[in-house]
This record gives structure tokens, sequence and C-alpha cells, in this order.
């Protein structure tokens, strides 16, 4: 029970406007991934940045099981196989950035996409979290069960090989 799997990959883009770029960084997701992204809109109104609520400013995508974990591989050795401690929370969920999408492995420049950066979070569980989500008799997860910062860098330290500074 106590050992540590991959939830979930989020890979994240925001454009900060609709239009062209959100459709690159869309189609940008969709390459290295090889599945279909969404849109993400604004939630409350920014006048000076000109962003009104429900308006698309960003897209993401979700990847699950042996699919993510692949990807992670590669996503690491975008980075170097190098984390910031800083990059972890309390709770062992960890994210970090990539600048350029030419730094990963497998993934060609495509001209009609230009250069551009994302965000990658990557979300840890054991065996037991779905207490916590499922929907009929919700409970709590133990402080035992929890998984902590220490237990994230070593899991990560020990299944990928990436070391944190």
């Amino acid at each position: 029970m106590k050992e540590i799997m991959i939830d979930k990959i989020t890979l994240n883009i925001g454009t900060g406007e609709p239009g062209d770029k959100l459709d690159k960084a869309m189609k940008l997701l969709d390459k290295i991934s090889g599945a279909k992204s969404i849109q993400t809109k604004s939630k409350r109104r920014i006048p000076t940045w000109n962003i009104r609520p429900g308006l698309p400013i960003g897209c993401m995508v979700t990847l699950r099981g042996e699919k993510a974990e692949k990807l992670l591989h590669s996503l690491f050795s975008a980075v170097d196989n190098n984390l910031k401690r800083s990059s972890f929370d309390d709770f062992g969920n960890f994210s970090f950035g990539i600048k350029e999408y030419l730094d990963i492995p497998n993934v060609g420049y495509d001209v009609s996409i230009g250069i551009i950066g994302l965000e990658v979070a990557v979300t840890l569980k054991r065996k037991g979290f779905r207490v916590k989500e499922r929907r009929l008799k919700r409970g709590k997860i133990g402080r035992a069960h929890l998984i902590s910062k220490e237990d994230a860098i070593n899991f990560i330290g020990s299944k990928f090989k990436v070391g944190v500074k």
C-alpha cells in the first residue's frame, strides 16, 4: 500500500489570448502527447489584460498510465534529468517548465508552430487514495499514508534517475 505511483501528467500552455497563438499551442500539445488537448478558459475579469470570464487563454492535456510514464522519461531528458527542490510541494506533487519544446527528444521543429514553452505538472498517488475522491462514503487519508516531499524526491530519483538540487 505504500508504493508510490504516477496518477497523471498534465501538460499546460498559457497563451493569454485566443486566436493564432492558442491554435499553435493546441497543435503542439497534440503533437507531443498524442492525445487531444482542450482549451482552458478564464474565470475572472482582468481589465488591464483585456481578459473577461469565459475567454479561452490556454490549453492543456492530461495523460495517465503507461503512456504518461513514457512521456515523462523524455520530458525529464529535456531538463537534463535535474529538478529543483522547490519544484516539489508538501503533498509530493511536482512541476517543472520546459523553455522550448525543441529540447524534448524525438520532437522535431515545426515551422507552423514556431518556438513555444510548456509546463509539466505531475501528480503522485498511493493505493487507497481513491477514498478521498469517491462519491459515496468519502473519507480522509491518514497522515502516515500521505506522500511527503522527501518520499516524492526519493521516488523520482530511484525510478527515473533524476537528480534534485
